[in-house]
């Protein structure tokens, strides 16, 4: 019966030719080194240039992920209040209408330019309705604000004090927005019961065209043109 051969391998041999190849290397010319030393180093470069570069393009996917993640919190707090408000939409427009109704009826109490001698008539005629003795009736400078004008109105009349306090409550009744401000009472000498009110009632009104392209005009950058 054939006796298998036995391969011999010098482990010692190869050990001590791979040793010799490590020893004595220049590092300041690795082109020198021999075939195993310079493959393993070109290896190790390779992977460190592959390693830098992947923890670099994680370091921008991690900073692009929380970026996401913080626009997936703001998309869904977002989504939340769209969602409320598709709900509630019906019901937001009632309220919407409701509340046009409503300025539209404060509008309606506010005169045109037009009306106001015909208000400064009722208020003349609701103290005169009272019996009040009108000592004073003097419109003021009318005060232009953004959306409306204000005009004061110097008031003084003279009664008793039950025939002012009617006279108070018939201006609050009026169909436009008249409001008393500054009321002083003082009652007056040798005539008992009957007083003084000085006071000054303010009226509202819209604001003509006119006035409107003033404003604009006043609002506008210089050089602008209208």
């Amino acid at each position: 019966m054939a006796r298998t051969p036995k391969i011999a391998v010098d482990f010692k041999g190869i050990q001590d030719k791979l040793k010799a190849q490590f020893t004595g290397l220049d590092p300041n010319d690795p082109s020198q080194w021999p075939g195993l030393p310079r493959n393993l180093l070109f290896v190790a470069v390779c992977v460190a240039v592959v390693a830098a570069l992947w923890f670099a393009w994680l370091k921008n996917s991690d900073e692009e992920l929380i970026a996401e993640k913080a626009r997936e919190v703001q998309l869904r707090e977002d989504y939340r209040k769209k969602l409320v408000q598709a709900v509630n939409l019906d019901a937001l427009r009632k309220q919407l209408e409701q509340v046009q109704q409503y300025v539209t009826q404060l509008e309606k109490q506010l005169p045109s330019k037009a009306e106001m001698d015909a208000l400064l008539s009722d208020i003349n005629q609701a103290g005169l309705g009272r019996s009040l003795q009108f000592e004073l009736f003097r419109p003021g400078q009318v005060s232009v604000k953004e959306y409306y004008a204000e005009l004061p109105i110097s008031v003084r009349v003279t009664g008793t004090y039950h025939d002012i306090g009617l006279f108070a409550a018939d201006i609050a009744n009026l169909s436009r927005i008249v409001t008393l401000n500054n009321l002083t009472l003082t009652p007056i000498r040798d005539r008992e019961g009957v007083l003084t009110l000085d006071c000054t009632a303010k009226t509202f009104r819209y604001l003509d065209q006119e006035e409107i392209a003033a404003q604009q005009r006043a609002a506008a950058p210089k050089g602008a043109k209208p």
